[in-house]
């Protein structure tokens, strides 16, 4: 068990980075099938005259693999709980691809009128293999102090 972190703990600037995940066809074909039932995502032959031209993964099934990386590599005390944010795919996940993040702390607020907590922002990278970026997520994250 990883020890948690605390607003404390933090400081801009501070990287964190997982270990890395492979995405099969099989898994994306499974996750398109329940949550983003579009041909690229689900077949080999259709998806190569799509935009993608190929298989892909959703970009929602990069997203939950990312925030799965993140909760072992990014250990919050309290959990991993987001207060806004923007995430962008500048490129399609593949099969076969092993994805890990790269996250940065890029600001730190403590809470004016909650004196138990404050916010960070963060910069998280989702990378293949390849070093290419798959996803790109800017969040504020709620981050509690210790002994609150």
């Amino acid at each position: 068990m990883t020890t948690p972190l605390y607003l404390e703990d933090l400081h801009i600037g501070q990287t964190f980075v997982s270990d890395p995940v492979t995405v099969t066809a099989d898994q994306i074909k499974a996750f398109a099938r329940e949550f983003d039932p579009q041909p690229f995502h689900l077949d080999e032959d259709a998806a190569r005259d799509t935009l993608f031209q190929g298989l892909a993964a959703s970009g929602w099934h990069t997203a939950a693999l990312t925030m799965k990386l993140l909760v072992q590599c990014f250990p919050l005390a309290g959990g991993l709980v987001g207060a806004g944010g923007e995430t962008t795919w500048p490129r399609p996940t593949r099969p076969g691809d092993s994805l890990a993040l790269h996250v940065e702390v890029l600001e730190i607020t403590p809470s004016r009128s909650r004196p138990d907590r404050g916010m960070i922002r963060t910069r998280t990278e989702t990378r293949n293999q390849h070093g290419e970026t798959v996803q790109v997520s800017t969040v504020r994250i709620v981050a509690w102090r210790r002994g609150a």
